[in-house]
């Protein structure tokens, strides 16, 4: 392990090459995970637990021939919340989703056309808090290689696809830090290409590397 996370030496090929092994990584579906977020200790000063908004995303992953890629979006620069941001297809858990896997199903097909039916949910990662209010609840779920993405430009700027490996490995990844409040908070970063992946996305990225990870 390097700095919590997977090294390349620990990394399957291809992470969907071993479904079990990611099976046994996730929470189950069965039950919608607990808890406010595993962040939350980080940013308890900066929201109030209480009054967290539920929301889901898809952390859709995908079969490639040089392994398995995970789907990104760039949101369009006039969102209310992280705008210009990559972050995966998602949004907040609306009154008439019964689930927050619903939830996810919901956003990729507004946000990117994704439709339900060719997505396989395989398990949820650790709530996360972000801290402006949300409680996200990620669906990690496999993606037909033929799946096509088509940006609704009212909310997503463009969708593309990233190497997962390097990711789960730490390549690219740095922390940094930054002031928000008055006070100083530090965040993960990748860079890839032109992409920077940051804040709540790459803490994603991160717990999925971890839970990988400790499924040996």
């Amino acid at each position: 392990m390097r700095g919590g996370l997977m090294s390349a030496g620990e990394l399957p090929v291809d992470p969907l090459a071993d479904p079990e092994r990611l099976r046994r990584a996730l929470l189950p579906l069965s039950a919608e995970p607990a808890g406010s977020g595993w962040n939350l200790d980080e940013i308890a000063d900066l929201i109030d637990p209480r009054r967290l908004v539920d929301a889901a995303v898809l952390v859709g992953l995908v079969p490639r021939p040089e392994g398995a890629h995970v789907l990104l979006t760039r949101r369009t620069e006039s969102l209310q919340h992280h705008a210009g941001q990559v972050s995966f297809p998602g949004g907040r858990v609306d009154p008439e989703d019964r689930s927050a896997l619903e939830a996810a199903l919901r956003e990729a097909w507004e946000e990117v056309a994704i439709v339900p039916s060719a997505v396989d949910p395989v398990g949820f990662l650790d709530p996360y808090a972000t801290i402006t209010g949300f409680r996200v609840l990620p669906l990690v779920a496999r993606l037909p290689a033929d799946y096509r993405a088509v940006p609704n430009p009212g909310e997503v700027a463009e969708a593309f696809e990233v190497p997962l490996a390097p990711l789960l490995a730490g390549e690219r990844l740095v922390t940094l830090s930054g002031a928000y409040r008055g006070r100083a908070r530090s965040y993960w970063e990748y860079r890839v290409g032109p992409h920077r992946i940051w804040g709540a996305t790459a803490a994603m990225l991160v717990n999925l590397g971890r839970r990988l990870g400790a499924a040996i």
